[in-house]
């Protein structure tokens, strides 16, 4: 299995160069003001690439921190109600008896 993950990246990071060797154009982006940019076609697609995944990614992390805090909360919950109804208390809290004053007895 780990010999066919490295395949796959392997093969994703050679298409990715023959890509970015075949495309390695300039690209004219009109900007705010009269400005004019001219940057290269892989560069251009990374960045708006970027920018729908990051906020994505970002979103879903999230997401799941607050599932994740939910399903914690209902189990706590669950938990202390099926303690109340079963009667369960808690066990009494058992103190280790207190050695000798001098050491010798």
């Amino acid at each position: 299995m780990q010999f066919l993950k490295i395949l796959f990246w392997s093969l994703l990071a050679f298409v990715a160069a023959v890509f970015t060797f075949g495309n390695w154009t300039n690209v004219t982006v009109q900007l705010f003001g009269g400005l004019v940019a001219e940057v290269n076609l892989p560069l251009l697609l990374l960045v708006t690439f970027l920018l729908g995944f990051v906020p994505t990614l970002i979103y879903q992390h999230w997401v799941r921190f607050r599932l994740r805090q939910r399903l914690t909360a209902a189990e706590r919950a669950t938990e202390s109600a099926l303690a109340a109804v079963r009667g369960i208390e808690t066990p009494p809290v058992v103190t280790p008896p207190a050695p000798p004053a001098n050491g010798a007895e």
